[in-house]
């Protein structure tokens, strides 16, 4: 029964942390916008990753 008395104040501690953090996020903008990271990854952006056909005949022709 004397556990009670110091569990009970942790506990309470504990979720005054989880009640902080939570509102801190909220307010940080955390959960502003849930949708598009998850459809950022269907997004093309091969093209930033390929040699442009100019440069590599530059160098093809620079190598000769």
């Amino acid at each position: 029964m004397d556990v009670l008395f110091l569990l009970i104040p942790v506990s309470i501690v504990f979720l005054s942390l989880a009640v902080t953090a939570l509102m801190w996020s909220i307010k940080s903008g955390q959960y502003d916008d849930l949708d598009s990271p998850a459809h950022q990854i269907l997004f093309d952006d091969d093209d930033d990753l390929m040699p442009d056909s100019k440069e590599s005949s530059k160098q093809s022709k620079s190598n000769d």
